[in-house]
């Protein structure tokens, strides 16, 4: 279903970010919007979650507007493109603890691909299309452990993909050029972005400090953007290489949140989330990064909360 006005995409032209140290700590982001912003034009499907209609539900935006996917009571979230483009992967709860789902490009024929007594979460496309990865959390005695499972399809049948890690770890993404799969670990203090190699059956942090998660790769493989707080304490989007070598920020505002990043389908933008308000009821947007003009814009914001999105071209 096509949203109404009243839930319509607020859009900015492009605001360019101020170099690091320039700012004095305050937010480079207008306070006040323009009262006829210019239409921002950008190529493929984004897909998100959105609490806009007061539960978790699945929207597609493009550049004639946003759709959306799935119309419920329960809560349908993380939705991620496959490789063809032809199907979403996303986690629901529809039927008690969330499992992972599958559904065309337009929300119909929805399919489980998980179902366990478990909380699975996060799921990321293998580049071939024929398996998933994701978050699995379980109950052990007094907490909760994390790991990353693997489901081939259609046969659904699931194995842990780094069996001998010890550490609680989760949110995956698959490189489309190497065999290697990146994730947030836990460390003794906080979480950060590591790395699994397949051709060795080794894993290792790319990142030092406990305070960063969430990368993604780059299409090429040679690239990822991540989030970290080591600069002021609240998030930033990152950029590195899938070494772990040259970690440079990307935006520099104090005053808000900046988190989710993902890839436009030609490496030459990042979708991402930004918030005055860590919390899960913080009134998230859609913002887009221009990386080489270091230039973003407000890309979509509903009266809820806009969040985990994915950018994929048309199958």
């Amino acid at each position: 279903m096509q949203i109404t006005k009243k839930c319509l995409i607020t859009i900015l032209s492009l605001i360019s970010f101020l170099a690091c140290g320039q700012n004095g700590g305050q937010d480079s982001l207008p306070t006040e919007k323009p009262e006829n912003p210019k239409p921002l034009s950008f190529s493929g499907r984004i897909v998100f979650q959105s609490n806009a209609d007061g539960d978790n539900e699945i929207f597609l935006l493009t550049r004639e507007g946003v759709h959306q996917l799935t119309d419920n009571s329960w809560e349908d979230e993380y939705p991620v493109w496959s490789p063809n483009g032809k199907s979403i992967a996303f986690s629901s709860n529809r039927e008690g603890n969330y499992d992972i789902f599958l559904m065309n490009a337009d929300g119909t024929e929805v399919a489980a691909v998980t179902k366990t007594d478990a909380d699975e979460r996060e799921p990321a496309w293998y580049p071939d299309g024929r398996s998933l990865a994701f978050s699995v959390e379980s109950k052990k005695l007094l907490r909760t452990a994390i790991a990353i499972h693997r489901a081939t399809l259609p046969s659904g049948r699931i194995r842990r993909i780094i069996p001998r890690y010890s550490r609680s770890h989760g949110i995956p993404h698959i490189s489309p050029s190497a065999p290697l799969m990146v994730f947030t670990g836990k460390r003794a203090f906080g979480w950060d972005v590591a790395a699994y190699d397949w051709s060795s059956n080794q894993a290792r942090f790319l990142v030092e400090g406990g305070k960063s998660c969430r990368a993604r790769f780059s299409p090429s493989g040679q690239k990822l953007a991540y989030v970290s707080s080591r600069a002021d304490g609240k998030g930033d989007i990152w950029l590195m290489n899938a070494d772990g070598g040259q970690q440079t920020r990307l935006t520099h505002r104090d005053l808000t949140f900046d988190y989710f990043p993902d890839w436009s389908p030609d490496g030459r933008f990042l979708v991402f989330n930004s918030s005055r308000q860590h919390e899960h009821d913080g009134d998230w947007q859609l913002f887009l990064y221009d990386i080489e003009n270091k230039t973003a814009a407000l890309l979509y914001d509903s009266p809820g909360n806009d969040i985990f999105p994915d950018w994929g071209t048309p199958p």
